[in-house]
């Protein structure tokens, strides 16, 4: 192999390395909000009274 088609390769592998890490960063990113949604949350509606009860089900699955 040339100097040129081996610099090729290893630009084309760097990219793939950097779009895998941008889609990895993305959903931590994801995780980490829902995670903080959820724990910022859960003391609000902790307190809030239930909808919805048992005996409102339609169809109840086991």
């Amino acid at each position: 192999m040339s100097i040129e088609v081996e610099i090729k390769d290893i630009k084309q592998r760097l990219a793939e390395i950097s779009r895998k890490l941008d889609e990895l960063l993305y959903e931590r990113e994801i995780l980490s909000l829902m995670k903080l949604s959820e724990n910022s949350l859960s003391d609000f509606l902790k307190n809030e009274p239930d909808i919805y009860k048992i005996k409102d089900l339609k169809v109840r699955y086991k």
